[in-house]
């Protein structure tokens, strides 16, 4: 039963607690292919490299519940290339969900068949973005960084999608913490392509304080999740309120979500930083 909002004291509380409080969500879209099982892995596989139909239905679908978001951090988008008809799909589940700013960074480019991205959406404007390509053998991972706020109060997100081999993920998540450690607010979504575990003992080893978002629920295959590939970490300045994942989605991931409490110093993120204003 939800309790009635009767006097201005109960206003005044739940409008600090909706300006304190942040929702966020990290998805790897899987370029709205909507796998079913391991061997759609097999005979679906057309779909990487040519229109489908019934891809923009899935993703209309995604953008429907994304909206209740104020950040959502996307893996496995393409930014636009004949299997998508050259519609950028970042854009497109900006526009869908009602977010007014978005932000893509291309990490793969196969000529027009393809174009790897990672994603951003957001309802609260961005101070400024960074692309970081990210270390190991085989290029092609990336981190797209987002700073929302100015001046001294800052809240850095990233939206990350590591390397299968796991040498080349300890020097991802070793350049992840060298990004973030100086940052008193930051936090780090993505699909992270290893176990909970792993990803703490690397953030531990160099020196990074961080709160895990989930550390039980698996979100890797959607029919049968195993593995707990879809993480996100939290700084200790921000109070997680709840984190779960949810059971939906047209992916071969789960989408997991996170709502936290941000200090006083942040709530500035909600208005337009001053170079939007000149």
């Amino acid at each position: 039963m939800v309790k009635p909002i009767n006097t201005a004291e109960d206003l005044t509380k739940f409008n600090y607690e909706a300006d304190s409080r942040l929702k966020l969500l990290s998805y790897n879209v899987q370029v709205g292919i909507g796998s079913q099982g391991y061997r759609d892995y097999v005979t679906q596989s057309w779909r990487h490299i040519l229109p489908d139909s019934r891809r923009q239905a899935n993703l209309t679908e995604i953008a429907h519940w994304l909206s209740e978001y104020d950040i959502v951090a996307l893996q496995e988008v393409d930014a636009g290339s004949i299997r998508t008809h050259y519609i950028n799909q970042v854009a497109f589940l900006a526009q869908k969900g009602g977010f007014p700013h978005w932000h893509h960074q291309q990490n793969r480019h196969f000529g027009k068949l393809a174009a790897h991205s990672n994603g951003l959406l957001a309802k609260h404007p961005v101070d400024h973005i960074i692309h970081h390509k990210l270390p190991g053998r085989i290029a092609g991972r990336g981190a797209l960084q987002a700073t929302f706020g100015h001046g001294d109060s800052q809240l850095l997100v990233l939206s990350v999608h590591l390397a299968l081999s796991p040498k080349a993920r300890r020097k991802q998540l070793a350049y992840i913490s060298e990004l973030v450690i100086d940052y008193p607010y930051f936090i780090i979504m993505g699909d992270m392509n290893c176990r909970h575990s792993q990803a703490q003992a690397e953030f531990a080893k160099q020196g990074l304080a961080v709160q895990a978002g989930n550390s039980c629920q698996p979100t890797f295959p959607r029919w049968k999740p195993k593995y707990h590939f879809d993480q996100i970490w939290v700084s200790e300045g921000l109070r997680i309120v709840s984190c779960e994942v949810m059971d939906l989605g047209v992916s071969d991931h789960l989408p997991i979500a996170i709502e936290i409490e941000i200090p006083e110093q942040l709530q500035n993120i909600k208005s337009l930083p001053e170079h939007y204003l000149n």
